[in-house]
């Protein structure tokens, strides 16, 4: 937490609840797992299985491993060619609040 003077007055602010990132990276891994890197630095692993068993016309295609690892990044976020996409900052804070996100050195 922050805290910022407005007009004389002290302020407590929320930092970072809803990140302004973007998929910056991505590879396909093995099963339904999505590596992805973001504007930030961090990176996660995220498993898309429960995803795709929901089902749907636009996750169907994904269930072929061909058609999973044709995934891109379109304006920061993960694509598939259909243009299902998966929103970068929902992403982000589903790894943050898992812990499963981790902060790398830059390149």
């Amino acid at each position: 937490m922050r805290i910022r003077l407005w007009n004389g007055l002290l302020v407590q602010m929320q930092t970072n609840e809803f990140p302004m990132v973007d998929v910056l990276r991505l590879r396909p891994l093995e099963g339904c797992r999505l590596w992805v890197r973001f504007t930030d630095g961090s990176e996660g692993v995220r498993d898309l299985s429960d995803v795709i068993a929901q089902g749907g016309p636009m996750v169907e295609p994904l269930k072929a491993r061909e058609y999973f690892d044709r995934v891109f990044v379109e304006m920061g976020a993960p694509t598939w060619p259909n243009g299902f996409d998966i929103d970068p900052i929902n992403l982000y804070m589903e790894l943050r609040q898992a812990g499963a996100l981790t902060l790398v050195a830059a390149e």
